[in-house]
């Protein structure tokens, strides 16, 4: 689909709730929620918007629709490097099992049945957030130590693999090491995952550096079928997943702007917030200035 026709499709309210599918709800996540089709998995991405591991009150219009229409977008890009768990054949899926409202298919994907691994995997090319607090203290980011006198959001030498594990719902991922990956998912497929994960970045930074974006971070995560074979499963390289930057306003030694949800957190330090829930309401100028950075990624990419 072109960004035209995804954009003028999109809801002008948000959809923070999936109701009445006749399909069995096997689990909920933060933004997406899963029904069991049988022979796949529906995983239909809602416009609900998590800050600080906090569902917040008020979603962002059509938020899963381009999350899931970009995440389309790259695993049609990354397919050469790894196979993605989509169905090959989205449109003939929908229709074959009577998902016909136009909303719903497209901020849905009609997906593989796989067995997830259990850690996640961050692939950092540029020193921001955790990491460069991390860098700030020890010298270091999640055990890998780096250059002295690397400033905040400078590219790093060569991009690092950092992956954490990954936590119940309500809890937070924690840095791991090599080891303790291997240990985890055995040694012959981390390394594989990791090898996959910094060329699936590269192939993003580079893509996006040509859509006028730096893509800083990310994170991937992957599924092994019946056979034990990797597949790329979840979103792919998305404005939820990723730290994305406007190249043309990139200067290290400050926390660049991002197309990504870093506006409501601003929004939500400044008036002083506790992260406990129940979390507050988001002024509509908040809402509406975060659907356009997510939409302006999007646009991007596919213009």
């Amino acid at each position: 689909m072109t960004y035209a026709e995804i954009s003028a499709a999109l809801p002008t309210s948000a959809v923070t709730e999936i109701k009445g599918l006749p399909f069995k709800h096997l689990a909920s996540g933060k933004v997406r929620e899963i029904f069991d089709l049988g022979d796949a998995l529906l995983l239909t991405a809602t416009d609900r918007l998590s800050a600080f591991d906090v569902i917040l009150p008020d979603g962002i219009p059509g938020k899963g629709a381009i999350l899931t229409q970009m995440s389309n977008w790259w695993f049609a890009q990354t397919h050469h490097l790894l196979p993605g768990h989509l169905l090959p054949d989205q449109a003939g899926e929908f229709a074959r099992r009577g998902i016909t409202d136009r909303d719903l298919q497209l901020r849905s994907m009609v997906v593989r049945k796989l067995q997830p691994l259990t850690i996640e995997c961050v692939v950092r090319g540029y020193l921001v957030g955790s990491g460069w607090s991390s860098y700030q203290k020890t010298g270091d980011v999640c055990g890998i130590k780096l250059p002295a006198g690397l400033r905040q959001a400078d590219r790093l030498p060569e991009p690092i693999f950092t992956p954490t594990t990954k936590a119940p719902k309500g809890q937070h991922d924690e840095p791991i090491n090599d080891a303790q990956g291997s240990a985890a998912v055995g040694a012959a497929l981390y390394a594989k995952v990791k090898a996959t994960s910094l060329a699936l970045y590269q192939l993003g930074h580079d893509r996006a550096r040509k859509a006028g974006m730096i893509l800083a971070d990310t994170k991937f995560e992957f599924g092994t079928d019946a056979a034990g074979n990797l597949i790329l499963i979840d979103e792919v390289l998305t404005p939820d997943s990723s730290r994305y930057w406007p190249a043309d306003s990139y200067a290290p030694g400050m926390s660049p702007p991002s197309y990504d949800k870093q506006f409501v957190r601003d929004h939500l330090l400044a008036i002083k917030w506790d992260q406990k829930p129940p979390a507050p309401r988001l002024p509509a100028e908040v809402i509406s200035r975060t659907r356009d950075k997510y939409l302006a990624a999007l646009k991007n990419l596919l213009a």
